[in-house]
């Protein structure tokens, strides 16, 4: 359904079809709107990625914030942490089957943000 103002007979204004609260678009962008949450899904799309590699990988994140980005696909199912048997203790990530549906919509994004004006992604990657 597709939401719109309408006016009442006496000049009010009122939506219908509103989006319920969160509206899917909102449920989405919480789970993958946070920053660097898109990069590590990428980085980890084609085999699975010890930690510290990963934070080698997406330049400008603190390993602190990979960590909660991690932490937050896990518990929503778009990952999985596997401790490996070595020594040192190393932990690597793979991306699961229901992670793996983000990828077609992150590769538009890509391609999308790819054909963006210069000065507007000059002005983004100052940010």
């Amino acid at each position: 359904m597709k939401a719109k103002i309408v006016h009442d007979g006496e000049g009010r204004k009122q939506a219908v079809n509103a989006c319920s609260a969160p509206c899917p678009i909102e449920r989405g962008m919480r789970i993958l709107g946070g920053k660097w949450t898109g990069s590590i899904l990428w980085h980890l799309k084609d085999e699975p990625v010890r930690f510290n590699d990963l934070a080698r990988m997406i330049g400008g994140a603190s390993k602190k914030m990979i960590t909660e980005r991690l932490r937050q696909l896990e518990d929503y199912g778009l990952i999985e942490r596997r401790v490996l048997d070595t020594s040192p203790v190393a932990v690597e990530y793979q991306i699961t089957p229901f992670g793996q549906t983000a990828l077609t919509f992150l590769d538009e994004l890509r391609r999308w943000s790819d054909e963006l004006p210069p000065a507007l992604s000059e002005r983004i990657a100052a940010e």
